[in-house]
């Protein structure tokens, strides 16, 4: 298959270049679009009032990739690569292996999924993988997880246009409980800025917060409730897989509100 793969963490992150470099040993014709420094945090942003620049990166990756460095953010890294550096659309994109969990509302803020989503909004199969710790430095057991699954997806292709969020627990292969579907959970936080002072005296605020996984999503999605969430999934070592779309519209909230009637102030 030819692929497409980006990430939030940055073209020289050791996850994007495990899962490259395992997909094209498995016989797949790859493509690296990174950004050239970090990303995280960085939504679905595009950058508008700037140029978007690209180098073409040598010698990290496995010798059949052909890999470019990107200015801008991950869905510039799609956009840019789908629009101007692929001489044809890929069969997937993928977007990976983040440094960190994508579980929960954490899919909100996440570079990584908006990579991946970019991907649907252009009509092209999309997976975010996700490695479940910020120290823990072995990405070969989701990247033989991403290898398997892509293997299977081009047997089987998906039914519908959608996005899979993955998420792999930090365990060592034979710790994995299963794969299993899940629902997006809820991963909030409470919100602490620390006040600080710099060396010139002047004010700044550091985001911190406590993070919140207890919170069950709300009960009126019409999501089936027996089966888990990714949030609680992830605990019992199950790698989880989480169909997304970008499509926001709350359909409970929709048929209410159209039973009222809405008017507009005349005079």
């Amino acid at each position: 298959m030819k692929l497409l793969i980006s990430n939030d963490d940055g073209i020289y992150a050791l996850g994007v270049r495990t899962l490259a470099n395992t997909l094209a040993e498995a016989g797949h014709d790859v493509f690296v679009v990174c950004p050239d420094r970090e990303r995280s945090a960085t939504g679905h942003g595009l950058t508008l009032h700037q140029p978007i620049r690209a180098e073409s990166i040598e010698s990290i990756f496995h010798p059949k990739i052909k890999a470019w460095a990107c200015s801008g953010t991950p869905s510039d890294c799609v956009k840019l690569a789908l629009w101007a550096l692929l001489d044809s659309p890929p069969d997937l994109v993928l977007s990976g292996i983040n440094q960190g969990a994508n579980l929960g509302t954490d899919i909100l803020y996440s570079g990584t999924v908006s990579a991946a989503m970019e991907g649907i909004i252009e009509r092209i199969p999309s997976i975010a993988f996700s490695l479940t710790s910020f120290t823990h430095q072995d990405f070969q057991v989701a990247a033989n997880f991403a290898r398997s699954l892509v293997a299977q997806l081009e047997r089987e292709p998906l039914p519908q246009l959608i996005l899979l969020n993955v998420n792999v627990p930090p365990v060592p292969q034979a710790e994995i409980t299963g794969v299993t579907f899940t629902r997006q959970g809820i991963r909030r936080y409470v919100d602490v800025f620390e006040k600080r002072v710099d060396p010139r005296g002047k004010t700044y605020y550091w985001l911190a917060g406590e993070l919140l996984e207890e919170v069950e999503p709300e009960p009126d999605l019409h999501l089936p409730q027996n089966i888990p969430t990714d949030v609680d999934a992830i605990r019992q070592n199950y790698i989880t897989v989480t169909p997304l779309q970008y499509n926001l519209t709350c359909a409970s909230g929709l048929r209410q509100l159209s039973q009222r009637q809405i008017n507009f102030p005349s005079g």
